[in-house]
């Protein structure tokens, strides 16, 4: 009897082994995170903290904000697609003088050739989005290393610009494991430390909402996300340009960014 018992636990382990063959040893790099932080109010700093993730991205060097101590913005656009506002961002920030980090997906680059060559053409930077903007905590490396190869080869296709340095998760979701293949292809992983709910082309709420949303978050260091598709976002961009700078802020590009503190 007890034979026969220990027999049928063996085969049962070995079903489950061959079923579930992709089950690590440990799942700790496989838990996927949604980025978020504690905004900046009051003259506080922004802080992830008591977000569970913040080791993952000291490990893996990933920014999150620049240099606290100086008075520097990083202003970065995420460009999923194409709302007809990105040719009026550009104009302000050549109008401005201020650089800027576009991150695309392949759906942007194949449908707006034009818009990625001036983007190559005015000198700013074009960060990596995926081609499909899946979920990359729930493909394979490969898949990964695909998604991102695809981007950038299409870009340097349009503009010889082959070199990609930086790359955004799609909707922030990462873990520990898509974080260490994205800096082994020779990627820095890029998030945020303000933002807003700017993604809703159907929720826009006037000029005047993006324009507060982004500077009662304004600190030192910041690394700014704002979405292309919103018609806020580009009729406050020149206002908070100028108020920002008023401040005494200056803007910067992410490649000139140097050091990164986490709190």
């Amino acid at each position: 009897m007890m034979k026969r018992m220990i027999k049928s636990v063996i085969i049962m382990a070995t079903f489950i082994y061959f079923l579930y063959p992709s089950i690590p040893a440990s799942a700790e790099g496989n838990q996927p995170y949604h980025f978020g932080f504690k905004k900046s109010s009051g003259g506080n700093l922004p802080s992830i903290a008591e977000e569970g993730f913040m080791d993952k991205l000291q490990k893996h060097e990933a920014i999150f904000l620049g240099n606290t101590e100086k008075k520097e913005l990083y202003l970065t656009f995420d460009n999923g697609y194409e709302n007809g506002y990105t040719a009026q961002i550009l104009d302000v920030l050549k109008e401005k003088k201020v650089p800027a980090a576009f991150f695309v997906t392949g759906h942007f680059v194949k449908d707006q050739n034009e818009l990625v060559r001036r983007m190559v053409n005015e000198n700013h930077l074009i960060g990596n989005h995926s081609w499909s903007h899946p979920n990359m905590t729930q493909v394979s490396a490969s898949q990964i290393k695909d998604e991102l190869e695809k981007v950038r080869q299409e870009v340097a296709n349009l503009t010889g610009q082959q070199e990609m340095r930086f790359v955004r998760p799609p909707r922030g979701i990462f873990n520990d494991r898509m974080l260490g293949i994205c800096r082994e292809l020779g990627y820095t992983n890029v998030f945020w430390s303000i933002a807003y709910k700017d993604w809703d082309v159907k929720q826009q709420k006037g000029w005047m909402n993006a324009y507060e949303n982004v500077m009662k978050q304004l600190h030192p260091g910041a690394v700014i996300l704002l979405h292309s598709v919103s018609s806020d976002n580009a009729k406050a961009l020149g206002k908070i340009i100028d108020d920002a700078r008023q401040k005494g802020y200056e803007f910067k590009s992410l490649d000139q960014l140097d050091v990164r503190k986490y709190r």
